[in-house]
């Protein structure tokens, strides 16, 4: 009877041992500090190209004129698609072409413009593989039956020149694109013969605006961040140079999350070690 009821008392000791390792193993999942690990996929191991290529703009324009019957734009084949909308006594359309090209967009844009077929309605934010199409070729905006803006995508990024009128089909506003980045933006390279990034800084309209990276030497990230208006918001974070083994967080720093909060003040919200264990977080956050 006592060898039954101590073997009852390891057995029970022994499923409560085990039921708080589970929840241990359970809470440093849930908790998104306790490693400074992340996925590689989430980063771009490899900087982009961003050396502007007049001479390929002219091709362009030559085989512009070629492929526009066919609905080819930049060698890809698309089909045309149309949004409408009412809205305070005017209609609102959108036409545009789409591709179905099992194409990622690129991961360092902040804008991705799609076609989601089952809203039937264009977005920037949430794409996915095969859950929707990624603009690609020309667009018009139009209210009442005038043009009000123009452009051209390219694999759902804004490209070449971009055009802005009002209700009288006066032109407002230009701007220049190339494959999403405003040609306005800053770049600096640690060797503009090779093409190695050294910075981003995206730039319109004479303001810091969308997605910041910097890079290590070997073309790693070092530290990722967003501009509104010419102000840093979010979460910016820094990165350890692995050599490209790995993405490891070393600090996040979190700024207002809207420009011109007043009274706000950027703080460090958390800080990790080169393997990774976290050495600091900001008392209070969970």
């Amino acid at each position: 009877m006592r060898r039954e009821i101590s073997v009852l008392i390891l057995l029970v000791f022994g499923l409560g041992k085990m039921t708080l390792a589970q929840k241990g193993n359970s809470d440093r999942k849930s908790d998104p500090d306790s490693s400074g690990i992340v996925s590689s996929a989430l980063l771009p191991s490899v900087a982009p190209l961003l050396l502007f290529d007049e001479e390929k703009e002219k091709e362009e324009k030559k085989e512009k004129k070629k492929k526009a019957r066919k609905n080819i734009w930049f060698g890809v084949k698309t089909q045309r698609g149309f949004t409408k909308r009412e809205l305070r006594g005017q209609t609102y359309y959108e036409f545009f072409n789409y591709t179905d090209a099992a194409r990622n967009p690129d991961p360092y844009i902040r804008d991705v413009y799609w076609y989601d077929p089952s809203e039937k309605a264009i977005r920037t934010e949430g794409y996915i593989l095969g859950k929707g199409y990624l603009l690609h070729g020309p667009y018009e905006r139009v209210v009442n039956e005038t043009v009000v803006e123009s452009g051209m995508f390219y694999y759902g990024t804004k490209h070449k020149t971009w055009m802005v009128y009002d209700e009288r089909n006066v032109l407002q506003d230009k701007a220049h694109y190339s494959e999403g980045w405003p040609k306005e933006s800053r770049i600096s390279y640690y060797n503009r013969t090779s093409k190695s990034v050294e910075e981003i800084i995206p730039v319109q309209y004479g303001l810091e605006e969308g997605n910041y990276f910097y890079f290590h030497e070997d073309q790693q990230i070092a530290v990722t961040g967003e501009y509104r208006y010419g102000e840093k918001v979010g979460l910016w974070t820094e990165y350890w140079d692995t050599k490209n083994t790995k993405a490891i967080r070393k600090r996040e720093i979190q700024y207002q999350e809207k420009p011109y909060t007043k009274n706000f003040r950027p703080y460090i919200r958390a800080e990790w070690d080169k393997d990774g264990n976290l050495v600091y977080r900001k008392p209070g956050l969970n």
